[in-house]
């Protein structure tokens, strides 16, 4: 199918827009199935507060994931959120199998929220020319992300 959404950013602004939301939303269905991965394993003491925290992370994962892929999409650039995809092209750590203790998770979690932080930063700096609208929700998406980061990281400090 030939391209049914134009754009009013040029070919130049819309590329580079759409690869910073391309790689945005990779980046967050795989933050959000990391930590849904963790949110089953989890165990130890504080199972609990680590339990809802991640429910909390997922939420907000995806809900960031809709605003970056519809950000595309108005944009006249199709996102891909397949598997394949997200698997091929995300820049997070990951996350291993089976039960893991609440400090282990904890320690993935602020990881894998480091390595998101830091592609969406890049991605920030290459947007800002290009296109500002793109690059406010980039700075949202980042502050929110680095709130919960802060967070995780105070749970063992």
């Amino acid at each position: 199918m030939s391209n049914p959404i134009t754009s009013t950013l040029n070919a130049d602004q819309q590329r580079t827009a759409g690869d910073a939301l391309q790689a945005t939303v990779v980046d967050l269905i795989d933050l959000s199935l990391i930590a849904k991965q963790a949110h089953w394993n989890v165990v130890g003491r504080n199972f609990r507060s680590v339990h809802l925290a991640l429910d909390e992370l997922v939420s907000a994962a995806r809900g960031f994931t809709d605003d970056a892929a519809e950000r595309a999409t108005a944009i006249g650039v199709s996102p891909d959120g397949r598997a394949g995809t997200v698997a091929k092209d995300s820049g997070t750590k990951g996350f291993g199998e089976g039960w893991t203790t609440d400090s282990e998770v904890i320690a993935s979690i602020v990881g894998n929220l480091g390595a998101v932080i830091e592609r969406l930063r890049e991605r920030i700096a290459s947007t800002e020319a290009a296109d500002p609208v793109t690059q406010d929700l980039l700075i949202t998406i980042t502050a929110r992300l680095e709130q919960l980061h802060w967070m995780w990281q105070a749970q063992i400090a």
